[in-house]
């Protein structure tokens, strides 16, 4: 246990453009060393294209449930017991499925080599949407990795 004071959540304030507080946290995940203005024109970048590509689809419901899709609901965890180290299937909490899909949706976005941020991130957005893509991959193997660690379920605690 930590010995001094619990660390204080920050409030996200919501994005100027969308007011949106999942597009702010997006936005954060995605700046590198201070330049919030440079994540911030690859986000928007990347909703436009999707404004673009899809015609009849609202941007914003695009990307909400783009990263619902990708969102684990389970996750396995360490657990060191008697000499042993168990795979322990556990539940993950809102704000960490939320973070988790994030850092997957942008890992998976720098991987697309040859195209722009933006773009790169736009068509993971929409890949997502759609239930495939990188991101949904990793989603379903965490998933099937605690399906597969049933067994020592006993040992959440």
């Amino acid at each position: 246990m930590a010995r001094r004071r619990a660390a204080v959540k920050r409030t996200i304030i919501p994005d100027p453009r969308y007011n949106s507080e999942l597009v702010a946290y997006m936005v954060n995940s995605i700046m590198g060393k201070g330049k919030k203005s440079t994540a911030a024109a690859i986000v928007y970048g990347a909703l436009e294209d999707i404004q673009t590509k899809l015609k009849d689809e609202d941007p914003l419901n695009v990307f909400s449930r783009a990263i619902d899709n990708i969102k684990p609901k389970l996750e396995v965890k360490s657990k060191r017991v008697g000499g042993a180290t168990y795979q322990v299937p556990l539940e993950v909490s809102p704000k960490r499925q939320t973070a988790l899909a994030c850092r997957w949706l942008i890992q998976y976005s720098k991987t697309r080599k040859g195209m722009p941020m933006r773009r790169a991130l736009a068509n993971e957005l929409m890949d997502a949407y759609a239930g495939q893509g990188a991101a949904i991959k990793k989603r379903d193997d965490t998933h099937k990795m605690a399906q597969a660690n049933k067994a020592f379920a006993h040992y959440r605690w």
